[in-house]
């Protein structure tokens, strides 16, 4: 963005100050939670801000914005367990959270796993007391009439690139910054705080039945990282003109080629299988399958949780336990699961520094960019967007619908839509041929694009 469109960091800035109430609040419940007898206790208290916009055909729809806060007590009697939560900071409120969730604790019945992570796993502060941020603090001033004014810029962008763009689902811009206080009676005291920011568009292109849609979103911690407005606009004009014109493909067995801001949800996938949550439950397709091969023996999966300007980059989890830097698919082979304290106990294992999911995942790449992968397929289909939910977490059987493009000769010919793709997760694992070098960077699992060998593709012929 320009630096015109772009406002210095908050000048009135008082992150710090709210962030040091915030942990006053969690120690003076924590006391609460000792002095009605919690053997354990754990507080999490948040602040959260935004303003959201969206424009359509030119005209604003919507301005919002939005101001929350919630506090959250959990207490443990022995190994019973009570929660209750409160958005009202008075303090007749927050002594009625604690009662309610001491309340609910002496109720329940004994659950072995229950507690606090161990307290040897508790991360620790720096020479100063504090921890990392990570770079991850970087407020907008953004009024509304500004993001107005830069939605309609990326609409305006996007539907001038060609007069067969005659429709619209609109543009989007919002920011958010949140600050974020985890406390437990382990004497953990953990202060986060973080922003977020979007620009997007959507465009329709074509008439009647042969109309189709695309779009494009630039998301970033700091504004001066977002994709300029007007590129947004553009970029969705040409991936929804792109799509104009689909052609039926056969039925049969091909290579599929995901592009990399789908083949996430093939990452997905795997990190909801070796889940504590799945495991435990036995309701997935890799149950004990750690120390075993998964996937080619070139492929890895390293989670990186002290990235600069990471999209979840941390130096604790949810329960206060430190993260490290560690490997989740090394040589092929999974080596460990996705667990957090509760998880962990209920199988007999270790906290693995995950109580609120993966910190920057890096998947390895040991091919070239998209076009390079296009050429060496030479014959198969493209995926650019899937829809539906046909997949199996127990089996593994994977059936969803697609849009992309077919290649042949190792160029795309045409556009498609409307087509199955079906295979079985733990096999597509283990056919993966590619992963690109073209990483998509707008999530905390960073991957290029994942050529599965072969899949059924149940085409419109």
């Amino acid at each position: 963005m320009s630096a015109s469109q772009i406002a210095d960091v908050v000048h009135d800035d008082d992150s710090a100050a709210r962030l040091d109430a915030l942990t006053a609040l969690s120690q003076r419940l924590l006391e609460r939670c000792r002095a009605q007898g919690a053997t354990q206790a754990e507080v999490a208290c948040s602040e959260d801000a935004g303003l959201n916009v969206d424009v359509r055909m030119g005209e604003v729809e919507t301005v919002e914005s939005t101001r929350d806060r919630g506090i959250a007590v959990t207490v443990y009697f022995g190994t019973r367990k009570g929660s209750a939560s409160t958005a009202d900071l008075r303090e007749d409120s927050l002594a009625a959270t604690v009662d309610q969730a001491c309340a609910i604790a002496r109720f329940t019945e004994d659950d072995p796993a229950a507690g606090l992570a161990d307290a040897a796993l508790m991360a620790r502060p720096g020479p100063e007391g504090r921890f990392p941020e990570f770079d991850a603090w970087h407020p907008w001033a953004l009024d509304a009439d500004r993001a107005v004014d830069l939605a309609l810029a990326c609409e305006t962008a996007g539907r001038d690139v060609d007069a067969r763009i005659g429709n619209s689902d609109g543009a989007s811009v919002s920011t958010a910054r949140a600050l974020h206080v985890y406390a437990n009676s382990h004497g953990f005291v953990g202060a986060e705080r973080g922003s977020h920011h979007s620009i997007g568009c959507a465009l329709i292109a074509g008439t009647g039945e042969r109309m189709q849609r695309d779009g494009w979103y630039s998301v970033a911690l700091a504004a001066d990282d977002l994709e300029p407005a007007k590129a947004v606009g553009r970029r969705a004009a040409q991936r929804t003109l792109a799509r104009l014109d689909p052609r039926p493909v056969p039925t049969g067995r091909y290579p599929v080629l995901f592009q990399a801001d789908v083949a996430r949800s093939l990452v997905g996938h795997l990190l909801g299988a070796v889940s504590g949550g799945a495991l435990y439950r036995r309701a997935s397709f890799l149950l004990d399958s750690a120390g075993t091969q998964l996937f080619p023996d070139w492929f890895s999966i390293h989670e990186r949780p002290f990235l600069a300007r990471g999209f979840q980059s941390a130096a604790f989890d949810a329960e206060g336990v430190a993260t490290r830097e560690s490997s989740l698919v090394e040589a092929g082979v999974l080596q460990r699961y996705i667990l957090g304290g509760y998880s962990a106990r209920r199988l007999g294992l270790q906290t693995t520094g995950n109580a609120g999911g993966v910190h920057n995942l890096e998947i390895a790449a040991n091919a070239g960019d998209l076009d390079a992968l296009v050429r060496d397929m030479g014959r198969g289909l493209l995926v650019t967007e899937l829809m539906g939910q046909g997949v199996n977490a127990v089996t593994g059987d994977y059936s969803r619908g697609a849009a992309g493009f077919w290649v042949e000769g190792g160029e795309i010919r045409h556009a498609v839509d409307g087509i199955t793709i079906a295979g079985n997760l733990k096999q597509m694992f283990g056919s993966i041929e590619a992963v690109g070098a073209d990483v998509d960077p707008r999530s905390h699992v960073r991957t290029g694009s994942i050529l599965v060998g072969a899949m059924t593709v149940a085409g419109t012929d």
